[in-house]
């Protein structure tokens, strides 16, 4: 029996470059790990059964959940016969920005890696992830990652300083798909973040120059759809956050603050202003 966390994450910066010719974005974006997780058991049955316990809302069926789509992948890839049994306790908000759902597809291949015994490399697992997710590459790896193509070309960047955050997700579900393809009715407005200065930021781990370069283009479509998302960014920052920004597609709000006594403080007063779950978090480091 094997026990590991799923980290959500948060974007530092997103960038799209232009649409490919298979129908996806070209992206560039800069992508952080964050101590929001959720939690799978998986255990090794004698049977060919693949049966998942837990919070999987979101789907209709559980085929379409991607633990399921991950752990049938795995089995079918490397031919094994037994089946597995997953309990998932959910902590991350669906529809949320977060990657909730990529995450626990590449926590499950990285319980399925230990569970079997197999000792696939990271770029195994990273290129079997790509199967399932743009985001899953990413979420096998954690820490602080350059992500470009659709986001499953990984490069290294240095690592965020640990920071204490505020998540604000109010009770909107954005569909990514949607952002994206009303992406380009905002194209011409949009200021695209640096990436460079942003990596140039973390080297030097200058938290005040890492907040001045956090940008997403995908703001410019959610907001527009959902205003209230800005009004969570404004009333964060008036509560001395250093800086707000939503995460990926939407709608969930991130906020740097500087320290965890002032994080724990806005988070109050943040519940008293909006209908959403509120979290107070730290970044994460690197899964391997």
């Amino acid at each position: 029996m094997i026990t590991i966390n799923a980290n959500a994450k948060i974007n530092l910066t997103l960038d799209i470059l232009g649409k490919r010719d298979d129908g996806y974005h070209e992206v560039s974006m800069i992508m952080q790990s964050i101590n929001l997780f959720d939690t799978l058991t998986l255990k090794k049955l004698n049977t060919k059964d693949i049966i998942l316990h837990g919070d999987v809302r979101g789907v209709e069926n559980v085929q379409d959940n991607l633990i399921y789509k991950a752990v049938k992948l795995f089995l079918d890839t490397y031919k094994i016969q037994n089946g597995v049994e997953i309990e998932l306790i959910k902590r991350i908000p669906i529809a949320a920005g977060l990657a909730g759902g990529s995450t626990d597809a590449a926590a499950t291949l990285r319980g399925l890696n230990e569970l079997f015994e197999m000792n696939l490399s990271v770029m195994s697992l990273c290129k079997l992830g790509e199967k399932l997710g743009s985001d899953v590459p990413f979420c096998i790896m954690g820490g602080t990652m350059l992500a470009t193509g659709r986001g499953e070309i990984l490069a290294q960047v240095a690592d965020m300083p640990k920071v204490n955050l505020v998540l604000v997700k109010p009770k909107i579900d954005v569909s990514t798909a949607w952002v994206y393809k009303n992406y380009h009715k905002v194209e011409n407005e949009v200021v695209h973040p640096d990436n460079k200065k942003m990596r140039k930021a973390l080297i030097l781990k200058d938290i005040n120059q890492i907040c001045a370069c956090l940008k997403n283009v995908l703001e410019y479509v959610t907001i527009k759809q959902y205003p209230q998302i800005n009004d969570i960014k404004e009333k964060l920052c008036s509560y001395g956050a250093k800086t707000a920004m939503m995460s990926g597609s939407g709608p969930t709000v991130f906020a740097i603050v500087k320290n965890k006594t002032l994080a724990e403080e806005i988070a109050a007063k943040i519940k008293n202003d909006f209908d959403a779950e509120v979290f107070t978090v730290e970044t994460a480091s690197k899964n391997f």
